[in-house]
């Protein structure tokens, strides 16, 4: 393997296995992962190939390739194939009933709790309950210092990052930052900060010690 000298590589490397072992204190099934490779390499372990998969919306799965592997290697419930709206709806419905649902998480504290945003509620449904397994993939750029500094990560610097990608008519698409607002096209309907996984280890966590996301 490369030597990783760059100083946050050092940082990731030095974090990382600690907030995956405060992650394990929670119950959560949780890998450090020093490389995207590794890190996908991982997550094709913890996917059976009889599995049915399903995900949530992710420029991080988008940006390792998971989704494509996904298609090509086990039956997808795959709402990016939708040809109409209402049949994308009935698709994200489905996929919280599949056998692994892949995302990711807005935020994790060092603690090892995860905070996450939602608008339609779908990815947070199947985080909390439905799937059999849920495998959220992050990049060590998501790992704040405490579970608050995750929410205000989340909705200061997520949230209208993903706003501007989907040119939302929201505030924070034009201002870059959270105005709390109550517009129909907000993408922060919904809030869930998950302190324990539930059963244990329903929730397994890669983290990658990259920049990965918003």
């Amino acid at each position: 393997m490369e030597k990783r000298n760059t100083s946050m590589e050092k940082l990731y490397d030095t974090l990382g296995p600690t907030v995956a072992a405060a992650l394990r204190k929670r119950y959560f099934d949780a890998y450090y992962c020093q490389t995207r490779e590794e890190a996908v390499q991982k997550v094709l372990e913890l996917v059976p190939e009889t599995d049915v998969v399903g995900w949530g919306g992710s420029a991080t799965l988008e940006e390792l390739g998971i989704l494509d592997i996904m298609r090509e290697r086990n039956t997808v419930i795959d709402r990016d194939a939708a040809r109409s709206p209402e049949e994308r709806m009935d698709l994200m419905r489905k996929a919280l009933v599949s056998d692994t649902f892949l995302m990711s998480s807005n935020a994790i504290s060092a603690d090892g709790q995860l905070f996450n945003i939602d608008g339609n509620g779908n990815r947070l449904a199947a985080l909390v309950f439905g799937p059999k397994s849920v495998i959220v993939v992050a990049g060590m750029n998501k790992v704040t210092g405490t579970i608050q500094d995750a929410e205000a990560r989340t909705r200061n610097l997520a949230s209208p990052a993903n706003a501007q990608r989907f040119n939302l008519p929201t505030p924070c698409c034009t201002t870059g930052k959270c105005s709390d607002c109550l517009g129909t096209g907000s993408i922060c309907a919904s809030m869930v900060r998950t302190r324990i996984c539930r059963p244990a280890g329903k929730i397994k966590v890669v983290l990658i010690g990259d920049r990965l996301g918003f």
